[in-house]
């Protein structure tokens, strides 16, 4: 079942000043901040809010400070778009792909920013991993699946390579960009990495290991491994397949990697890149008897509402996903008026040190 999504105050005047645009109640500028306040019984930073997420949809126009804002006409801003959505992976592992797709949260509020925009949102009816990141299978999905402008969620290197060629509209979420003229957006966790490392090293661990899916190794490290790897380097710690394993991306293959690891000189440090990586690694300690972060420190670069449960607090990586969402509406505006993008546009994320994160122990 998917999560109830919240409308927030500042949205649902932003709803009601849609409507009532799309209605024609006004013509060439809307009336001003306060007046709009009054008539709507919110107040001015509720007003500048929802006029803030029009603006980002490209129905207004901003003039400058204390000047009502410009209402963009509809030839202008064009018919609505068919935005599909391509997942990275999407269904439990094992599950067969008639089971229902699972989108993560961000990707849901997405959609529901871009219908309210009036647009037709969809997503594709298979993922990149049910299409193995074959390029040809990417390319006979896209094609019996049309859309006017596409997301890429965590798209591999293989298939952002791809979009990156084709006449059609997409914007990367997350993913192996970098160098492609594509645009790009997702939160810039490179110096989180970098925080990660340091504050390990602080804590006095030396064998450090950071377990990534395949697309994040292949087919060369991605600029957040690079950054964890160099940072060791600069700390005088020999690196090598050690620090960012290889491993078989099943359950099976997950559990055959942590047996090697753990066999002759264990890690003090794991970090995962995923929150699904990091609770099979707690499980898979906990079965062991090797206690967290006594004997092991556990970091997830992931953030999930389910870590807010658990005492000690989690190790991770924090980002703001509104930043995000705004600009991947701002970018479908955009398109709607016949520009496109192909710029990056990151937002900083920040390492949260948890209780999954301690010193090393002496006999380690």
């Amino acid at each position: 079942m998917p999560p109830i999504l919240r409308t927030s105050i500042p949205e649902l005047v932003a709803a009601n000043l849609r409507k009532a645009l799309q209605e024609g109640r006004w013509s060439g500028n809307l009336p001003g901040v306060a007046r709009l306040a009054v008539e709507l019984d919110v107040s001015l930073h509720t007003i500048r809010h929802a006029l803030r997420l029009l603006e980002s949809e490209g129905l207004l126009g901003a003039r400058g400070l204390g000047r009502s804002r410009s209402i963009i006409p509809n030839e202008v801003t064009g018919k609505p778009l068919r935005v599909g959505i391509l997942l990275h992976d999407a269904r439990p592992y094992g599950q067969p792909k008639s089971t229902p797709l699972s989108p993560p949260p961000i990707l849901l509020t997405i959609q529901h920013v871009l219908e309210a925009a009036g647009h037709e949102v969809f997503f594709a009816r298979q993922s990149q991993v049910d299409l193995q990141h074959d390029s040809g299978r990417i390319s006979n999905h896209i094609a019996e699946t049309p859309a006017a402008a596409w997301l890429v969620e965590a798209g591999s290197r293989d298939v952002l390579e791809w979009f990156a060629v084709q006449p059609l509209p997409c914007i990367a979420l997350f993913g192996r960009s970098g160098g492609l003229s594509l645009a790009r957006t997702g939160p810039d966790k490179v110096p989180a990495y970098r925080d990660i490392s340091r504050k390990l090293i602080e804590l006095g661990h030396r064998r450090i290991v950071l377990i990534a899916r395949h697309g994040r190794r292949h087919p060369m490290a991605g600029s957040v491994e690079r950054a964890f790897l160099a940072e060791l380097a600069a700390h005088g710690i020999t690196v090598g397949s050690y620090n960012l394993p290889d491993w078989q991306e099943t359950p099976q293959g997950f559990s055959i990697l942590l047996e090697s690891l753990f066999r002759t000189t264990p890690p003090t440090a794991l970090i995962l890149d995923e929150t699904g990586l990091y609770i099979a690694a707690a499980e898979f300690l906990a079965r062991r008897g090797i206690l967290v972060p006594s004997q092991v420190s556990l970091v997830s670069t992931d953030e999930n509402e389910s870590m807010a449960w658990c005492y000690p607090s989690i190790a991770h990586i924090r980002w703001d996903s509104a930043p995000v969402v705004r600009h991947i509406a701002r970018w479908v505006a955009a398109v709607r008026k016949g520009r496109v993008d192909r710029m990056t546009h990151n937002f900083p994320a920040e390492f949260v040190l948890g209780g999954s994160v301690g010193p090393v122990n002496p006999v380690s």
